[in-house]
């Protein structure tokens, strides 16, 4: 067996079709399709059921491919190891960042890792917790920033900072000249949300306990998408400090702190336990007092 072969049958496990992995992997799809049946052979045991419209990963074969995605796995940390054991900061970092942080903190990460990091380009992956959690523990992203709570086994977790939550109202509410309002009032109004699977929709429900879980009808895909509704007179929402800067500000919006205890969101970074790369970690720690955000730097416990 080869890890070649351990490459083939991920991917076509990820495809769910021969000639799709093949391109894939730049290869002839006989020439996959005979490296897959070689380590079938020599296994003893049959890794995808073949049907004339579709590959169905057998049960055996669900254990090998496991087993060959971790293989392959260590084995991309042993180049890695290699290739940048001396330099960190050398050749792409693949980041995965959930999509109520993006917009907001990349520009300013990118500008300053593009003056500590020169050489070290951004592969960003924007997705939502889950996604990334899966992605992480496969190896196709060295890093996942993320919203806590977060926790999975193999998986370290350093936090990066905390931020206030604050509610928007449109410019012509009721509430817009208000110096602060309770979380419970939340429920009083049309509160527009994220849809289900952004874990920023659930930590609003955890603000507001009384806002009935399955009313239709209140949601949107990005926290701009939100803002604009919100602006438009559809509702009102919450948004998190760092999306709330100048660079955003929108004359048809108010935003309103809450009143004490002020909700907020911890963001932290993620990585696998024995990814390499660590220096590139503890950068991107250090650069969160110099982003230029209203948002708290968190020191590793």
């Amino acid at each position: 067996m080869t890890l070649t072969e351990f490459k083939y049958i991920v991917a076509v496990a990820n495809e769910g079709h021969f000639g799709h992995a093949a391109e894939k992997c730049f290869v002839s799809q006989p020439s996959l399709s005979t490296a897959i049946k070689n380590l079938e052979d020599e296994l003893g045991v049959q890794i995808f059921e073949r049907g004339k419209r579709e590959v169905i990963v057998t049960p055996a074969g669900n254990l090998v491919i496991q087993q060959a995605r971790t293989v392959l796995r260590e084995a991309e940390c042993v180049r890695l190891v290699a290739n940048q054991g001396k330099d960190p900061f050398l050749g792409p970092f693949k980041l995965g960042i959930i999509h109520t942080v993006a917009p907001y903190l990349l520009p300013r990460l990118v500008a300053l890792l593009a003056e500590s990091a020169p050489v070290m380009p951004l592969d960003i992956e924007e997705n939502q917790t889950a996604n990334l959690d899966r992605m992480l523990r496969e190896g196709s992203i060295e890093a996942a920033i993320l919203s806590l709570p977060y926790e999975a086994p193999g998986i370290q977790v350093s936090p990066l900072y905390s931020e206030e939550f604050k509610a928007i109202v449109p410019a012509k509410h009721s509430w817009a000249k208000r110096r602060n309002i309770e979380t419970g009032e939340l429920s009083q109004e049309n509160l527009l949300l994220l849809s289900i699977g952004h874990c920023f929709r659930d930590q609003i429900l955890d603000v507001c306990h009384e806002f009935i879980r399955t009313t239709p009808g209140k949601e949107g895909n990005s926290l701009e998408t939100i803002r604009n509704m919100v602006a438009s007179g559809m509702g009102i929402s919450v948004l998190p400090a760092s999306a709330l800067t100048q660079a955003y500000s929108n004359p048809f919006v108010k935003a309103i702190p809450f009143s004490s205890p002020r909700p907020t969101r911890r963001i932290a970074i993620a990585c696998r336990e024995t990814f390499p790369r660590q220096a590139v970690i503890e950068c991107i720690q250090s650069l969160v007092p110099r982003l230029n955000l209203p948002v708290k730097s968190l020191k590793q416990d």
